[in-house]
């Protein structure tokens, strides 16, 4: 009997190590802590939920064999010198498979220089700079919209409502993200016919908005279009409130869709129109997770704080590693790189699809905040919901 236990445990023990080797596992720098922290947790926890219900649903199967998905998650504290560092340990220390990303497009931008050097795939939900894009890279993709197109939808939005604004600012931020959103936007505001009376760059992480926000009331836009991360997105709107600027709208690339926005502003975020690729739809279904409502859902009861689109993203970006790895039937970073390339599936955050520069085709759904919750407004369809137009002015609320 005690050789038969003996044996058994054996055997187990065996079975243990065979286990632990049939893991394919995925690796990223994200910010768990420092300044961006507050979004880094989204791809964190977005990943890990992506991989616990594929891992449920019998992982990926390569040439017949069946692997676990694993994750080795670094934080790199908000610093982008130490998240390029942090890229490389994972490929060169610590064996990982292939690569997901960072949260925001400086880091991505970084980081995927290294997915290109050792010729690893990286998918990332975090930076849609066209920057990151340009390059002529055949190791990174990406699940976010592109950066030169994010005000498209709420262009077309403002065209349509009554009276239509017909004078714009443009402020934004000096980093990869909202460069390349204002250079898209200049053109969308020429093309839409949109009179552009200040076209205003500030640094990233900027505090103090009083000096712009007393230039926007000489320049008196009908529309105010700021883009910028959503600390300072939130210092823009409480110095607007100080001052009593009160355009007819404004609308942020960041923060309107997410709860954190609203109950940092109380009653003040109201009336901010925003935008999003993804809204938490029971129509958008999904071969693992359900659709996009359950996903919220389940997403909310394990994290305790409800997701957004940078979430969505995050389980969009490992959905797409687990189909292009079973559709390549190999671990050949190479042949899954090509793989990837060709992935077309529908998903809770909607159609997934690479162009030819690694980059998705998502259109942004026009939101707003009405009486402390968040309304779609537009999406290419036309109006989903009756904009609260034009703002009333702060003294007045």
């Amino acid at each position: 009997m005690k050789r038969l236990m003996i044996g058994i445990a054996a055997a187990l023990a065996l079975s243990g190590v065979a286990m632990a080797q049939d893991t394919i596992t995925l690796g990223a720098s994200v910010q768990e802590t420092g300044p961006l922290a507050n979004t880094g947790r989204y791809y964190r926890d977005g990943y890990n939920f992506a991989i616990d219900k594929i891992n449920e649903k019998g992982g990926v199967t390569v040439n017949g064999k069946h692997y676990k998905l694993a994750l080795k998650i670094l934080d790199n504290q908000s610093d982008t010198n130490l998240s390029v560092r942090q890229y490389v340990q994972l490929l060169t220390q610590d064996k990982v498979n292939f690569l997901l990303g960072p949260f925001a497009s400086d880091f991505a931008l970084a980081d995927s220089s290294v997915a290109e050097k050792y010729q690893v795939p990286m998918i990332q939900g975090g930076g849609a700079s066209d920057q990151i894009f340009s390059r002529g890279y055949k190791y990174i993709f990406g699940t976010l919209p592109a950066a030169t197109e994010y005000f498209d939808s709420t262009l077309q939005m403002m065209g349509k409502l009554k009276p239509a604004p017909k004078t714009a600012a443009l402020l934004y931020a000096d980093d990869a993200f909202d460069v390349s959103v204002a250079q898209g936007t200049r053109k969308l505001l020429k093309a839409y016919g949109m009179q552009v009376v200040q076209d205003q760059r500030y640094s990233s992480n900027t505090s103090d908005f009083s000096t712009l926000v007393s230039q926007l009331k000489s320049t008196n836009p009908d529309a105010i279009l700021v883009t910028g991360h959503e600390t300072e997105v939130l210092n823009f709107i409480r110095q607007a409130k100080a001052l009593n600027l009160s355009p007819k709208l404004y609308s942020f690339t960041v923060g309107v869709p997410t709860a954190d926005f609203r109950k940092a502003l109380g009653k003040d975020a109201n009336y901010a129109f925003g935008m999003t690729p993804w809204l938490p739809s029971a129509k958008a279904k999904d071969e693992y997770f359900g659709d996009g409502a359950s996903f919220a859902t389940a997403y909310q009861k394990q994290f305790g704080y409800a997701p957004d689109y940078h979430a969505a993203s995050a389980v969009a970006d490992v959905e797409a590693f687990a189909k292009a790895i079973s559709a390549a039937n190999s671990l050949d970073p190479k042949k899954v790189r090509d793989e990837i390339a060709k992935v077309n599936f529908e998903s809770l955050y909607g159609h997934v699809a690479f162009n030819a520069h690694g980059q998705i085709n998502l259109p942004q759904t026009v939101i707003q905040v009405q009486n402390d919750n968040v309304v779609p407004i537009y999406d290419r369809t036309g109006f989903l919901g009756k904009a609260q137009y034009p703002m009333p002015a702060w003294n007045k609320r």
